[in-house]
């Protein structure tokens, strides 16, 4: 017999699930996102977690108000990596959204689920340094080894670093942040590709 969480929200329960192949089924997640009687439930039929894009996602991301829950049956459906989830956690906080996975027992409608948009955040952020110290790092001992390292980027690791919060934190588009740095939007969506590579 299954417990569900109680999920007490002022707003309207999201509901998000995906699978990754056209073989693999959305009854079991569904099942459980109708039994914490969500709202609607937006879904991904045969998507990988790995695609930057996903149309049932991004609708979510798009239609989501302040006082809303996003509720999914486990932590892997929602983020393609751990700093896309962590990304989207500070993004939920930051605009007011509750956040529920119900196989993890997450619940941040609940004093005690609050902290886990604190730990999440802290992570980004530690994620985000080593991510820095490592590309040092290796352009340090490629230098060492006298390796060429070709033209010098159109833009350093924190600046694409930044640009990649905004983006998935924030919800700011890739076009909005290209203009303000003031490059080619396709030079930042480059950038952004190896940050992605980099962070997986």
């Amino acid at each position: 017999m299954n417990v569900w969480p109680h999920i007490a929200t002022t707003g309207r329960r999201i509901g998000y699930a995906r699978v990754s192949t056209k073989d693999q089924k959305l009854r079991m997640q569904l099942d459980a996102l109708n039994a914490v009687n969500c709202d609607m439930i937006f879904k991904d039929h045969g998507v990988s977690g790995t695609k930057a894009n996903r149309n049932g996602l991004d609708a979510m991301l798009d239609g989501l108000k302040a006082g809303d829950t996003v509720v999914v049956f486990k932590l892997d459906r929602l983020g393609r990596s751990v700093l896309h989830l962590a990304d989207l956690l500070v993004r939920f906080q930051n605009r007011g959204i509750h956040f529920c996975s119900i196989s993890e027992g997450i619940n941040t409608t609940t004093p005690g689920g609050k902290l886990v948009f604190h730990l999440f955040s802290a992570f980004a952020e530690f994620q985000r340094d080593i991510i820095v110290e490592n590309t040092r790092a290796g352009l340090d001992a490629a230098r060492k080894r006298g390796s060429r390292l070709g033209r010098p980027p159109v833009l350093d690791t924190r600046t694409v670093l930044k640009a990649h919060l905004e983006i998935q934190r924030d919800g700011v588009s890739v076009s909005q942040v290209a203009r303000r740095l003031g490059i080619d939007r396709v030079t930042l969506a480059r950038s952004l590709v190896g940050c992605k590579e980099t962070a997986d």
